[in-house]
């Protein structure tokens, strides 16, 4: 796929339907026809088959041009349902939810994290017992992101407790409107409630809703743990863009004229803000460039790892340079429930709060130091005395 070739569906694209004048969901749409949604994704599936680096020349084209973000519309579809489909879903899967995926119209979530089951996620205890063409799921998920407002579900459930803890799991595409699943929100530091516990009675899912085959919940769930890492840590931002940039702007508001003792320690704690951050960026960089097509490595995780401790830092960073202010989070504080992104954090005092969330959201950091020291640098794994017991033998609270 050459740039020109892109440059040219782009520029078509924009002519067609003007962002400044066309309604996000008919701009999102046509631009999935044009297989410019992902360009890497197979032809047809909102993708012309091309590389990781054509789909990120055309993200920053039409970012230039104003479109409509399809990511900060459905931030968990797009970045970590659409590649697992494409990856394990039939034809007939991806036909149906791809496109109203992309343009918002049916917005997802994602259901592996449980009470008993956060970090090894495979020590889960939802069920899904068959009873001849359909499944019967009961269980309790939590910690589910944008579940209030989501159309649809990607669920893993235990279907084989005879088998061990990452064998006897199956993947399903679930309504979250469907007779028996009860979504409740968890309020949390920054006032909202844009995580949600869902229970599932007896909740009925079609056989032909399962994704990959029975007992390979296991390979569905690590494509989409893989993608959400990148999908988290793995975007490559413009230099002095998001928190960095506000950092620097409240340096300059705020510091810039000053010169004394404290001011200049500020000063140095801004530019070693600056220089972690830029590395950050340009690891990214790399890495993106160097992914192929396909489930990320660990990478992700690398990429993960440094963008929660970095946003943690940063934000913390943007509270000090306020100054007192910096404690108020302001008179606006209340109970609301977000209907877009879940990483809307323009307030740099609600960043500082919702950034707490960075290193247990999408795999602890724990878990990202796990898996590049097995991985990447080739060190003993952590002893793992159940992954050959049949999961109904395993002791749980």
């Amino acid at each position: 796929m050459g740039v020109t070739d892109l440059d040219q569906r782009i520029a078509g694209l924009l002519a067609e339907h003007p962002p400044t004048s066309t309604d996000p969901v008919t701009f999102l749409g046509a631009q999935f026809d044009q297989g410019l949604a992902w360009v890497h994704f197979p032809v047809g599936a909102g993708g012309l088959g091309g590389s990781p680096a054509d789909q990120v020349h055309v993200l920053t084209r039409l970012a230039e041009a104003g479109a409509p973000s399809a990511m900060m519309r459905n931030v968990i579809g797009y970045g970590m349902v659409a590649p697992t489909l494409v990856a394990h879903g039939t034809p007939g899967q991806q036909a149906r939810y791809l496109r109203p995926l992309f343009t918002g119209e049916e917005i997802w979530c994602q259901l592996f994290s449980e009470p008993g089951a956060g970090s090894d996620v495979a020590a889960l205890a939802t069920r899904a017992e068959r009873d001849g063409d359909v499944w019967r799921i009961s269980g309790q998920k939590v910690w589910t992101t944008l579940a209030h407002v989501a159309a649809f579900g990607l669920l893993i459930a235990r279907t084989d407790p005879d088998q061990p803890k990452h064998r006897g799991i199956t993947a399903f595409l679930v309504d979250m409107h469907a007779p028996g699943v009860d979504v409740r929100p968890l309020y949390q530091i920054t006032g909202e409630a844009e995580f949600n516990e869902c229970f599932f009675d007896d909740v009925i899912v079609a056989d032909d809703q399962r994704l990959g085959g029975e007992g390979q919940g296991w390979a569905v769930s690590i494509t989409t743990l893989m993608n959400e890492r990148v999908s988290i840590g793995g975007a490559v931002p413009a230099r002095n863009s998001g928190l960095i940039g506000e950092a620097l702007r409240l340096w300059q508001e705020h510091w810039s004229s000053r010169d004394d003792e404290h001011a200049r320690a500020t000063h140095d704690r801004v530019m070693e803000a600056w220089v972690r951050n830029e590395v950050a960026r340009l690891t990214n960089w790399r890495a993106a460039d160097l992914r192929q097509a396909g489930t990320p490595g660990p990478e992700g995780s690398a990429a993960k790892l440094i963008f929660a401790e970095e946003n943690q830092r940063t934000s913390e960073l943007c509270v000090d340079l306020l100054g007192a202010s910096g404690m108020l989070y302001g008179s606006d504080f209340a109970l609301v429930r977000p209907t877009a992104s879940a990483f809307n954090a323009a307030d740099p005092r609600k960043a500082f709060l919702r950034m707490r969330a960075n290193s247990i959201e999408g795999g602890t950091s724990e878990v990202m130091r796990n898996i590049i020291g097995e991985r990447v640098l080739g060190l003993p794994g952590e002893p793992r005395v159940d992954k050959d017991v049949a999961w109904r033998d395993v002791p749980r609270n």
